[in-house]
Formats: C-alpha cells, sequence, structure tokens
C-alpha cells in the first residue's frame, strides 16, 4: 500500500516531512507587485527570482502586519502550497528575512 504524500484536516493540508525536497536558499517572505505575498527558498537566475516549496500567504492573520511572521506563521496564517514560483526580478517589491527555523517545513 502506498503511504499519502499530503493529508487534510479541518481543511488545512498537512505534507509528509519526507516529501518536502531540500532547497539552496534562505527561506524568506517575498511581497511581488500586484497584491502576491509568497513564502520560499529564495534564489536568483538572471532576470528572475525564483522560490522553491513555495507557499501562498492567502491570510496573513496578523494584527500588526506582514512583519509579524518573520517569527512563523501564526495561528490564524493560511498558506496555500505552490510548488515552484518563477517572478522577473522587476516584479519583486521586497523580500523580508524570517526565522529560517519556524518556517521550515510549513
Amino acid at each position: 500500500m502506498s503511504k499519502p504524500e499530503s493529508i487534510k484536516i479541518d481543511d488545512v493540508e498537512y505534507v509528509r516531512k519526507d516529501a518536502i525536497a531540500e532547497t539552496d536558499g534562505e527561506i524568506k517572505i517575498a511581497v511581488l507587485d500586484r497584491g502576491f505575498v509568497y513564502v520560499g527558498a529564495v534564489s536568483f537566475d538572471g532576470d528572475f527570482v525564483i522560490l522553491k516549496n513555495a507557499k501562498n500567504i492567502r491570510t496573513w492573520g496578523t494584527t500588526k502586519g506582514l512583519g509579524e511572521l518573520v517569527n512563523g506563521p501564526l495561528s490564524n496564517t493560511k498558506l496555500d502550497a505552490v510548488g515552484t514560483v518563477r517572478v522577473t526580478k522587476h516584479a519583486l517589491i521586497h523580500l523580508i528575512d524570517v526565522e529560517q527555523k519556524k518556517w521550515k517545513g510549513c
């Protein structure tokens, strides 16, 4: 019998730890134009910013802004796994450094 790669409990999807690929870049929150906000391992390739194991931060769940997520997602934060995101550098508004251990495996 094969093992599931993820399970869903109370509308939250959980992914097996051994199913998460290792990445080379540091995890950062990327704020992009048109209001998109992602978190993932960031690297650069020419004119592109690449976020691996990225998640769209659909709902911040904060009371004092995006900076509250530096220390990891909060109980009301909603994340949607999207895999690898590639965007042109000119679409990047800014990157926010985060506490790596608090975001690893999220």
